[in-house]
């Protein structure tokens, strides 16, 4: 899979992280790009992964594959967790930027 897609019947996974059904990989689990939101446990785990659920709910998800990790030379497919990094966006709102705008996560790296 590569370049832009729809990421079909999306769910939230957690603050930061998506299930696609179309995608193959690590379940179908898409990080979005260059935000980091608390894990479970942690304070804010639960607004950060209300909120993205209530971004996308019902919603057509559009995402574009980018480089997992841009503090390296080479171009990462894959986080450590075997998921693919996006930017997604829902009617053009890009998802990562509104996580960071609503103080629910922190920008990743």
């Amino acid at each position: 899979m590569i370049g832009i897609f729809a990421c079909l019947a999306a769910v939230a996974i957690d603050g930061d992280t998506l299930r696609c059904a179309n995608v193959p990989e690590a379940n179908g689990r898409v990080r979005l790009a260059r935000v980091d939101t608390p894990e479970r446990g942690q304070p804010g785990y639960d607004e950060a992964t209300a909120a993205l659920r209530a971004m996308i709910d019902g919603r057509t998800v559009t995402c574009r594959w980018v480089d997992a990790d841009p503090r390296t030379a080479a171009i990462e497919r894959h986080d450590p967790f075997g998921r693919r990094v996006a930017f997604c966006a829902v009617s053009g709102r890009d998802l990562s930027a509104e996580i960071l705008r609503l103080s629910l996560g922190k920008p990743w790296p």
